[in-house]
């Protein structure tokens, strides 16, 4: 897999951080310094474990299904794609508070990088150098989510939901490029 295409794949799936992130500066009082390095550290950590764990799986049963990988991986990363954008329209009933607690933190990180999960299992069956990849997403999602803080606190929520879509949608592209690829298309 190329470098570009492993750096999209890593924006896409930190598209849900981006957005949380993105809310949590808007409807959180008093952010810290302190909260927003959380919180980047906490999304980065996760999204770069649980594409390790899934590949982790995958690999365990690559060898039984390598003439459907290919079918695998497209479906995974549709799924996710489309839970993105179904996500991003759907109306948010966050709330305003005063912090973000370590239990929060921990529930949100595991709830925004379960895609990663998924998308790890795909790297199972594709021409991946998992450290690098997971290191890569693990990076891109501290700072996207870093940002999206920055953003949510001075901008507003205007970007949340279309960065949410936009991963969506470049998810389910390369989801697309992979089927065609292995079948010959591309």
């Amino acid at each position: 897999m190329s470098v570009v295409t492993l750096l999209v794949i890593a924006v896409g799936v930190s598209a849900d951080a981006f957005a949380v992130a993105v809310a949590k500066g808007l409807h959180v009082r008093r952010l810290t310094l302190r909260d927003t390095g959380g919180l980047a550290l906490s999304f980065g950590a996760f999204q770069a474990l649980m594409p390790l764990l899934g590949w982790l799986l995958g690999r365990s049963f690559a060898d039984r299904i390598t003439e459907i990988d290919h079918w695998i991986a497209f479906g995974l990363l549709l799924l996710i794609g489309a839970k993105m954008i179904r996500e991003a329209v759907s109306p948010s009933d966050e709330e305003d508070s005063d912090g973000i607690g370590v239990r929060e933190l921990l529930v949100l990180s595991v709830a925004t990088s379960i895609d990663a999960l998924a998308v790890g299992i795909s790297f199972a069956f594709l021409d991946v150098s998992i450290i690098p990849a997971v290191a890569l997403i693990g990076v891109i999602t501290a700072v996207v989510t870093a940002i999206g803080v920055v953003i949510g606190r001075r901008a507003g929520g205007r970007f949340g939901r279309p960065a949410e879509i936009a991963g969506g949608v470049v998810l389910i592209l390369i989801g697309t490029r992979i089927l065609l690829e292995h079948l010959g298309v591309f």
